[in-house]
């Protein structure tokens, strides 16, 4: 009862990992994200060699005003963009530097869409006095709003959906309201739920599998593995077999129940008269 009780502790996932489905889509957003950038920032270089012509030192003010506001314009929606494949294909907090740069990314960029151009205006003394108090206020103006749409203040990380997915799995297990199933973490929790319920199905209540270990101590193996009832199924017979609760076998990418349930029952001595 004590060994049940332990597995039950450690039922945790090391780590979520996205779909192939959810790297596919993270892929597109990200490919939108760093196009509306790239004509942010080229907006921004051409607005700059326009400055340093000396185009507006005799006015041409909704010139550099339309400018500055397709700069603001492409910048927030690449922000948006990059949001949203974050929240697909989130960054661990294990890596620190990587997760601030991947979730404030929008921010940065617009920063960098933004600020040469400003300092430049501000500080160019043959501007048209006018242009430059009306066109660089509005600007600041535009910097600010699409710095804060870049900035993430809730930013979606490995670790949160690890929790989400095992809470949503639980809740699904137990039949209570799916409040921690965000779509994010719903259909890998839906999978380990259905697995855990036909492994203690056809084990009596258990909910300990068994599968081939990850190759060269790895986390977690590089092929989607199957999973069996125990570990003297045919199929594991002369293999380096590693064991624990369906969440953990998804952990190390042993995400298939085997199909050949009625077999391994008999093999696993789970089979019982009819």
């Amino acid at each position: 009862m004590a060994d049940n009780e332990q597995t039950e502790e450690v039922d945790v996932t090391k780590a979520w990992a996205a779909t192939q489905d959810q790297k596919g889509k993270a892929k597109k957003l990200r490919t939108f994200a760093g196009l509306s950038w790239l004509v942010a920032i080229g907006t921004e270089i051409g607005a700059i060699v326009l400055v340093l012509k000396d185009k507006f030192n005799e006015g041409n003010l909704a010139l550099l005003i339309g400018l500055l506001v397709v700069i603001a314009i492409f910048a927030m929606a690449g922000s948006v963009l990059w949001k949203r494949a974050n929240k697909h294909d989130p960054a661990t907090k294990a890596e620190p530097t990587k997760f601030f740069i991947q979730n404030q990314l929008g921010a940065i960029i617009t920063v960098l869409a933004f600020l040469p151009l400003l300092a430049l205006v501000f500080m160019d003394k043959d501007m048209d006095p006018r242009t430059k108090k009306i066109a660089g206020g509005i600007g600041v103006g535009l910097a600010a709003l699409a710095t804060v749409v870049g900035i993430d203040f809730n930013p979606p990380s490995v670790e949160q959906y690890t929790q989400d997915m095992n809470e949503c799995a639980a809740q699904i297990k137990a039949n209570q309201p799916t409040t921690a199933c965000s779509p994010e973490v719903a259909a890998q929790a839906k999978d380990i739920a259905e697995d855990s319920e036909a492994v203690a199905e056809a084990t009596g209540g258990l909910d300990t599998v068994y599968w081939i270990a990850p190759k060269g101590g790895a986390e977690k193996s590089s092929h989607e593995l199957v999973f069996h009832l125990c570990p003297d199924v045919s199929t594991l017979r002369g293999k380096n077999v590693v064991s624990g609760t369906v969440t953990e076998a998804y952990a190390q990418n042993a995400k298939r129940l085997t199909k050949q349930i009625a077999m391994e029952r008999k093999q696993c001595g789970f089979a019982t008269a009819e």
